[in-house]
């Protein structure tokens, strides 16, 4: 079992940044792809990008190239999600997962909480 635990979400204006923690406990954190994903009241959940085991690749959805940025410390079993530019579509409840390194909900096994961000414009 892995248990994931989000932090750092909140209400930030239009352009502002915000950045997420996941805190991984259980099993070895480094055996696991991480990956952020997104979902917005009455819509499907959306991935937002994954990183690999080791960090050495980072995969991105379109709509948050250039302004997100997903980093992982497995000395600290911790992966982030650094937000920049963010907009008012930017809005949701941001999960974290535990998996393979994959852009598909299906393949991520253990799930966070969640953690609300809510962008005003």
């Amino acid at each position: 079992q892995v248990q994931l635990v989000e932090s750092g979400g909140g209400l930030v204006q239009a352009g502002g940044s915000l950045r997420l923690s996941c805190a991984a406990s259980g099993r070895t954190f480094s055996n696991y792809g991480m990956g952020w994903f997104r979902q917005a009241p009455g819509k499907e959940r959306e991935f937002v990008g994954g990183i690999s085991r080791s960090g050495d690749r980072i995969y991105y959805a379109d709509s948050v190239k250039g302004r997100f940025t997903i980093s992982r410390d497995n000395a600290q079993n911790t992966v982030y999600l650094q937000m920049t530019s963010l907009k008012p579509e930017d809005t949701a409840v941001y999960y974290c997962a535990a998996g393979s390194y994959s852009s598909l909900s299906h393949n991520y096994r253990y799930w966070g909480q969640g953690t609300q961000v809510t962008i005003s414009s």
